[in-house]
């Protein structure tokens, strides 16, 4: 029996989620919709560990003053002045330069919101729910915000990320974390957002991480859980399925998730979750046959459906494993293996955690083991906090702990290409990023590291910091590059050694795949017919690491460029892993000239990455078919106002999908991949430079426009630092090869 709202005996009235408080700022408008006052704000930067906090007294805001770069998050003005208009490239690249450099932190490193994905707020206030975490008054306020801000305006609901369609998992999800977080249920936002999740069928149409997290909170019984057993864990390494083989983001989230299955905990039932309970299903909970809803899911969800094997194993593991061959002491040993392996994950990333998936699933799994106030839930409570992130929207939750190294040293890089690496003006700037650099390197591999299964690291960069510790194939390369770029400026201090950088290529030389690409953490390691046994059903290739066109060059033009400093190390080496990854560039091209891109939307960045690439190993349009049938592919596209626009649909489709507008950032990594192929028309790259100049504000900003970010090839993510970084990058370029000549 379908109901309209979900809800009983509750008296209608007035929305008034909050009353109006009078306290550090805090302030309600008529509806109750409350907002914290944003000069008390304040992000801190400890060694690239950011957190922000809310400052509550006169004397606190008197003794830590709102810096440019707080107030550029939080959508404030920044009071930066105009700068003089630009007409020639260099001097845009310039003003870009220099409101960008007014970002910078003090550890030398540059930050932004990585947003995008609306599952992650979820996973988190859940946990916090569930472990008695107390939330502080301005995050619960803002995220509230923020998940309003997000809502689709049309229909009510979330999707998987802020561009996309609404789904049940968005819109179940991030319901019930506002629901959590103190919003009414009657809050006609909440009452329309509940219309649409039952007009999808309910909460039962979820993808599996919604029915396990509403399992965890006590909402679903486990029975609606596809299984999750810890006993895969048990497998021999020589078996082909063995989790060791699979994604690292997916061993890592398999890992906490099959340990709180194992254990079938559920938070006790409370009167919110049983409000819950009648408001996130379409019929009566009593009357609902969880078992007979495992692989119920909402078309809108299903971007990856579960395959005939993948549900076989699942019958087969419901009906006869668990009932009849699952023993106790089978159990306990598996539980016990997985979780000494989530220990070892807090301990080599010093609970920092892959990510803000597992980081919360691993808080979680502290909780049941160790207790409300054991030393690792508390170390658990102070690390997610590096997660979120504060702007003028509201709280959210990034896709990692930040995006620290990656975008420092695309920074670095775009900067020396311009040419202002030897400006007196900019050598502060630069020499405090490569102090970043140098004290983000990792210097020793992890404790256990084979036994846990993790790839070498040391001489590595991870994306983020430092602490969290995870080698990432491109984020070494472009640290490497970025060092070395700078290094070799006189002027500039040499703070990482030549055994260092040396470190770095004995990591770049273990991430090549038998194809020749590079894959992103590790080499693959399991065959890719694991993707048969994909149950996340939202994401599709997550099952094992792939080549990727944008790693391969990273791996590829770091290998060159250090092979000029030190050509007798590991030359023979390097010279065949080059060999073997150029020829995979070749071969991943399409018919089309294109690549497709897995990091960033989509066939504009990997085509960027790809003709770098080739550019290395002196390929161009002169003497290159493949680099001329590249520019064109680029050059049918360009639009009437000079620039490209790609969406993300592009990603999802594996066609190209041309927006209706042209994009700042995806005409910059145009302009490059055709100043890469030097493609000898410069017409086509004036009139792009045009467009993007044109868009530069009096101030020397670009306003951010489309996300830019991908991952799985169906969610989407921020990465709102480019709008500067690769701007910089072509117009310097340009100017390099043409002149620093009149556009404007």
């Amino acid at each position: 029996m379908a109901r309209t709202n979900g809800l009983k005996h509750r008296n209608k009235g007035p929305v008034k989620e909050e009353e109006e408080v009078d306290n550090g700022g805090i302030v309600a408008n008529a509806t109750g919709t409350q907002r914290t006052d944003y000069s008390r704000w304040r992000l801190q930067d400890e060694s690239g560990c950011q957190t922000w906090h809310y400052l509550q007294s006169d004397e606190e805001i008197k003794e830590w003053p709102q810096s440019v770069a707080d107030k550029y998050f939080l959508g404030m003005d920044t009071g930066l002045p105009n700068l003089h208009p630009a007409k020639k490239p260099l001097e845009a690249a310039q003003n870009a330069l220099s409101f960008f450099s007014h970002l910078q932190l003090p550890p030398g490193n540059w930050a932004c919101e990585y947003g995008g994905p609306m599952f992650l707020l979820p996973g988190l206030v859940i946990t916090w729910y569930v472990t008695e975490t107390p939330i502080p008054e301005p995050y619960k306020i803002e995220i509230k915000n923020y998940l309003y801000a997000r809502q689709n305006p049309k229909d009510g609901g979330w999707g998987l990320h802020i561009e996309g369609e609404s789904s049940v998992f968005g819109t179940a999800m991030n319901y019930t974390t506002m629901r959590l977080l103190g919003a009414s249920a009657e809050d006609p936002r909440l009452v329309k957002a509940r219309g649409l999740l039952h007009q999808m069928g309910g909460a039962v149409n979820g993808p599996h991480w919604t029915k396990f997290w509403l399992s965890v909170l006590g909402v679903c019984q486990w029975d609606i859980v596809n299984p999750v057993p810890p006993e895969l864990w048990l497998l021999p390494d020589w078996v082909p399925i063995s989790p060791w083989r699979w994604w690292i983001h997916m061993r890592q989230v398999f890992l906490p998730m099959s340990f709180v299955y194992s254990k079938r905990w559920s938070y006790p039932l409370t009167d919110l979750t049983r409000q819950l309970r009648d408001e996130l299903f379409t019929q009566p909970y009593e009357s609902i046959d969880f078992l007979a809803h495992r692989n119920s899911i909402s078309p809108r969800d299903n971007y990856y459906p579960k395959t005939w094997l993948l549900n076989t194993l699942n019958w087969v593991l419901v009906n006869i494993w668990n009932p009849y061959l699952r023993t106790n002491s089978l159990v306990q040993r598996a539980e016990n293996w997985v979780w000494w392996l989530i220990q070892a994950e807090d301990k080599n990333t010093n609970f920092s955690n892959l990510g803000p998936v597992n980081g919360p699933m691993n808080m979680l799994c502290c909780f049941i083991k160790e207790g409300p106030d054991s030393y690792s839930v508390r170390e658990h409570r102070k690390t997610l906090q590096e997660f979120l992130w504060m702007k003028g929207e509201g709280m959210l939750m990034n896709g990692t702990n930040g995006v620290q190294s990656w975008d420092t040293s695309f920074l670095i890089q775009a900067t020396v290409e311009a040419g202002f690496a030897t400006d007196p003006k900019w050598k502060p700037m630069l020499t405090k990023a490569l102090e970043f650099l140098d004290h983000q390197q990792i210097r020793e591999e992890c404790e256990d590291q084979h036994k846990c299964y993790r790839q070498q690291r040391k001489g590595a960069w991870a994306f983020s910091t430092k602490k969290q510790g995870y080698t990432v194939s491109d984020c070494t390369s472009e640290g490497l590059k970025a060092v070395m770029m700078l290094q070799e400026i006189p002027g500039y201090p040499e703070l990482v050694s030549e055994e260092r950088q040396k470190d770095a290529i004995d990591v770049l030389l273990t991430m090549q795949n038998a194809s020749g690409g590079c894959a992103s953490y590790e080499p693959q390691r399991g065959p890719e017919y694991m993707e048969y046994l994909n149950a996340a059903e939202v994401f599709g290739r997550i099952m094992v690491e792939y080549d990727y066109p944008e790693c391969t060059t990273a791996v590829v033009t770091a290998l060159s460029m250090f092979t000029k400093h030190f050509p007798e190390y590991r030359k023979d080496e390097i010279f065949a892993f080059k060999a073997r990854a150029v020829n995979y560039i070749r071969k991943a091209q399409r018919s089309d000239g294109s690549w497709y891109g897995s990091w960033g939307i989509c066939f504009t960045y990997a085509g960027m990455f790809a003709l770098e690439s080739l550019a290395s190993v002196g390929e161009s349009y002169e003497n290159s078919e493949r680099v001329r049938l590249a520019c064109k592919f680029f050059l049918d596209r360009q639009m009437e106002d000079g620039g490209w626009g790609e969406t993300y649909k592009s990603c999802e489709s594996g066609e190209y999908c041309q927006h209706e507008r042209s994009q700042v950032v995806q005409t910059a990594w145009v302009c490059i991949a055709l100043l890469e192929a030097d493609y000898p028309d410069p017409e086509p790259i004036k009139m792009a430079l045009r467009m993007i100049m044109g868009r530069q504000k009096s101030n020397g900003e670009w306003k951010q426009e489309a996300i830019e970010g991908v991952f799985n090839k169906s969610c989407m993510i921020s990465y709102p630092n480019y709008k500067f970084i690769f701007p910089i990058k072509a117009l310097g370029m340009f100017a390099k090869r043409y002149g620093n000549i009149d556009l404007m």
